[in-house]
């Protein structure tokens, strides 16, 4: 039998040769998944499209650093979420720095760009921006991307038993906010 084709493989090689339109098919087919994780971390449409674009340019930039010792998916989000977590440093460091403080919860959300959901789906979407953000990116980092506690607590330079509380906290946090609504 012939050798089997890997077209994400014979991608990947095209981009490190520098080629716009492997670039380009490899944006495609990854955009709309790491945005979403973006937008699940960051909570706010603009900033999402700002990681999503800032991973991409990383990731071109230093694609010949890829090793395939894991997934290029795998890779590529974990750069969206590193630099995710950035932005919310940098709020974070902003909002200490600044007198006056935006109102962050009544910032509307355009979820044109989301896939089409149930209602309820919906609703705990909304329950979970709801969250304090240290609750919403720990449910987000265990339950939406897979991350453990050990990994996450890594990530945000926390304890891992802090993750552990934060997520329980989170749950019970978001299971009151969504019987509030319900």
């Amino acid at each position: 039998m012939g050798q089997s084709f890997d077209i994400h493989e014979y991608l990947i090689e095209r981009c490190k040769s520098g080629d716009s339109i492997a670039q380009e098919e490899i944006y495609k087919r990854y955009a709309r998944n790491m945005y979403n994780t973006a937008y699940r971390i960051v909570a706010h449409q603009a900033e999402a499209e700002d990681v999503l674009q800032e991973s991409f340019l990383e990731v071109f930039t230093k694609i010949n650093d890829y090793r395939g010792d894991a997934t290029f998916g795998a890779w590529l989000k974990r750069i969206v979420v590193n630099r995710s977590i950035t932005v919310l440093r940098k709020r974070k460091f902003e909002m200490t720095n600044t007198v006056e403080l935006d109102n962050l919860a009544d910032t509307e959300y355009d979820f044109e760009l989301l896939e089409e959901q149930s209602d309820l789906v919906q609703k705990i979407k909304k329950g979970i921006e709801k969250l304090p953000e240290g609750y919403r990116v720990v449910l987000s980092l265990y339950l939406l991307e897979g991350y453990d506690h050990v990994e996450i607590a890594q990530v945000l330079n926390i304890t891992e038993s802090t993750s552990k509380s934060q997520f329980l906290r989170a749950k019970e946090k978001l299971r009151k906010v969504l019987i509030s609504e319900l």
